[in-house]
């Protein structure tokens, strides 16, 4: 089966193609240098390139909570129009199945832990990354249309906050464990004694190993066929305030960490009911937090400066 990849070139992405083609397949990857999915004409192009039968839409810009701050327009212009050209491109071209990804960032700010998919239309998401949820939320809708009014089999997931090698480490846009892992190792090895965290390291996260977040897509393509939407996750929360201690154990770093109250602490907790996704396509996460984190900063530590530009 031909199969295309958007944003296959980027961290999951990169994970999701390592599995397919472990699979046997040859996926064809999207790109952003080559293809801008916020323009028609080039998502038309890629799909006459690629000819897939099997979509997986990955491509997002997205970022932690500064990030977002920072990009609210981008961040709901982009990842609304890049998804809207995927499901139009994939209907015209008669795809046998489009598998979109979503966002933790989607569920109301006061959902009921744990989320559940049913409650996913129940309140506004949280304020600061609220632009990007609703915009993936918005793909939801039209994934449900395209099967209604076309036929077109879609599979919508929404896999809860991913870590691992090959993470994005750049601290002006990372998320919270590559931001600390940097940190924490840059403040072991200069000597420095604080690292400062945003927030006041109350709020909770639940986080999935990159890896077993591309089993969960791949199991989803070969054995669901729903409309419903499904959570991929461990169903495990944990605080920053221990996800930090648990970092510094792992990098070493033996300082003080200091927690910037003046910054926003996001959603005040997370956690995710992944009954459905082990009910429907017999997915379970694999790899304990601890041992992610291990894998990471080892990761990050063979690869040098190189991840810091990742």
């Amino acid at each position: 089966m031909r199969a295309l990849v958007t944003g296959g070139g980027g961290f999951l992405g990169s994970h999701l193609v390592a599995r397919l083609e472990r699979d046997g397949l040859e996926p064809f990857v999207a790109r952003s240098a080559a293809y801008d999915l916020t323009a028609a004409a080039d998502v038309e192009q890629l799909f006459r390139d690629a000819r897939p039968e099997l979509v997986f839409h990955l491509a997002a810009e997205v970022g932690g909570i500064g990030a977002n701050r920072a990009n609210p327009g981008r961040y709901w212009y982009a990842n609304l129009i890049m998804g809207a050209h995927i499901l139009e491109a994939s209907r015209r071209a008669g795809v046998r199945k489009l598998v979109l990804l979503g966002t933790i960032c989607s569920y109301p700010k006061l959902a009921p832990l744990p989320f559940r998919e049913d409650d996913l239309w129940n309140g506004y998401p949280e304020e600061t990354n609220a632009p990007y949820g609703v915009a993936k939320k918005a793909l939801l809708v039209g994934a449900q249309a395209y099967r209604e009014q076309y036929g077109l089999t879609t599979v919508y997931l929404l896999p809860v906050n991913l870590y691992g090698p090959r993470d994005n480490f750049d601290l002006e846009s990372s998320h919270v464990i590559p931001a600390l892992i940097r940190k924490m190792l840059e403040a072991r090895d200069s000597g420095e004694r604080e690292v400062v965290v945003w927030g006041d390291g109350s709020p909770t996260r639940e986080f999935l190993y990159v890896d077993d977040c591309a089993e969960g897509i791949v199991f989803a393509a070969e054995r669901y066929e729903g409309p419903e939407p499904v959570n991929l996750g461990t169903g495990e929360e944990v605080s920053i305030r221990k996800l930090a201690g648990l970092i510094a154990g792992a990098t070493g770093y033996e300082g003080e960490i200091v927690w910037d109250t003046g910054r926003p602490n996001g959603q005040p907790r997370r956690r995710l009911d992944v009954s459905r996704a082990e009910e429907l396509f017999g997915f379970r996460a694999r790899v304990p937090l601890h041992e992610g984190i291990t894998r990471t900063v080892e990761w990050y530590v063979a690869s040098g400066a190189t991840a810091a530009r990742a």
